[in-house]
């Protein structure tokens, strides 16, 4: 599961993936691994991950991961190939959620690709580009779905009449994000179309020091321009995070921090975001030897989760060993949980929740 950051040229972007690739800019022990140039494997901030490594201090830890790629920079007239439009797309198609980047700043010394700072038009810019891409894979499914339904077939029936109505949603400006559908309708039809449009999507407002805290007038604009898209909106000052992260020192970049009015960088809040974004989350185990956690999709059953260390575990799977997070931090042991009963047995069935230190019991 990746993410992928997109934007117009200038906006920003690069410059926060360079602060997402800085493990300073996270925590103080948070490394990063390149596996392309513009590919990054990133830690997930866990305050969970910590506390459990001061109660069991394990030989090592590992963190959750959340993948993120550097998207080159969009123009017009990408859906037709302009620019590096072919390969935007193609990237853009390949990640799982939306890292949007806007610029929401004033600075006579950046230039804007446009001539001018409009976060609302360069949202808008990209958006046609992606809905102008999708408007083409419909059309193009239509013509081969049309042929069955005339024929009486009912699963092409119902086909056709959902992709009319995301083509006419297209036309009008609307994401395929943006649409309602039932359950199955998303389930049987939208989400096999892997249309780009259908992407979940995070914005970041890209504004200067003295809006990193409360945002300005463009972010507003935004938050008003992306109500109807269920998106969340987070406020970063990208030039002052690339600052934080020339600072060595850890306590020095926590005083930068407090100074701003910040609690911890806006890099850490993004990574979290972008982690829920992909319908992640987190289960830990705590020996030892390691103190790790787990990412599975949320909803993810016992054997699932088990089957993330290794298919073993879920094909021979019996049942789990459960602590919450808060039972394992109010108790500070394992031992002191099971002494006082609150260890649970679940089996096959169980879902996960987030924050479950867990141990698996398997047969192979």
């Amino acid at each position: 599961m990746k993410a992928g950051i997109v934007g117009l040229p200038n906006v920003g972007k690069s410059t926060l993936f360079n602060c997402l690739s800085n493990a300073k800019a996270q925590s103080a022990n948070f490394p990063f691994c390149t596996i392309e140039p513009n590919v990054g494997v990133v830690n997930v901030p866990d305050s969970r991950l910590e506390k459990l490594e001061a109660l069991v201090n394990p030989e090592r830890v590992q963190p959750a991961t959340v993948e993120i790629v550097d998207i080159a920079g969009l123009v017009k007239g990408a859906s037709k190939g302009e620019g590096l439009g072919n390969q935007f797309l193609g990237n853009i198609r390949e990640t799982d959620a939306i890292i949007h980047v806007l610029r929401c700043f004033d600075n006579d010394n950046i230039v804007h690709v446009d001539g001018s700072v409009d976060p609302i038009r360069d949202k808008e810019t990209i958006d046609i580009e992606l809905q102008l891409k999708d408007l083409d894979t419909v059309e193009k499914k239509l013509e081969k779905v049309k042929r069955a339904a005339r024929t009486g077939n009912k699963e092409a029936v119902a086909e056709e009449a959902i992709l009319l109505r995301i083509k006419e949603q297209l036309e009008a400006g609307v994401s395929v994000r943006a649409i309602d559908f039932t359950d199955d309708e998303k389930e049987e039809i939208v989400n096999g179309l892997q249309l780009i449009t259908d992407k979940p999507v995070l914005y970041v407002c890209n504004v200067d020091e003295t809006a990193a805290v409360s945002g300005n007038g463009h972010v507003e604009k935004v938050k008003e321009a992306v109500a109807n898209e269920n998106a969340q909106v987070i406020i970063l000052a990208v030039g002052m995070e690339a600052d934080i992260t020339e600072l060595d020192d850890y306590e020095e970049r926590k005083m930068f921090l407090s100074d701003m009015g910040l609690e911890e960088p806006g890099s850490a809040v993004l990574i979290r975001s972008a982690y829920k974004l992909l319908n992640q989350q987190t289960y830990f185990t705590a020996g030892v030897k390691e103190v790790r956690a787990w990412t599975i999709n949320v909803g993810s059953t016992a054997p699932q989760a088990a089957g993330v260390i290794h298919t073993d575990f879920e094909k021979g799977f019996i049942r789990a060993e459960v602590i919450s997070y808060a039972d394992y931090e109010s108790y500070g042991s394992e031992a002191k949980v099971k002494e006082a009963g609150k260890l649970k047995v679940e089996g096959k069935n169980y879902i996960v929740n987030d924050g479950d230190v867990m141990h698996f019991l398997f047969n192979v």
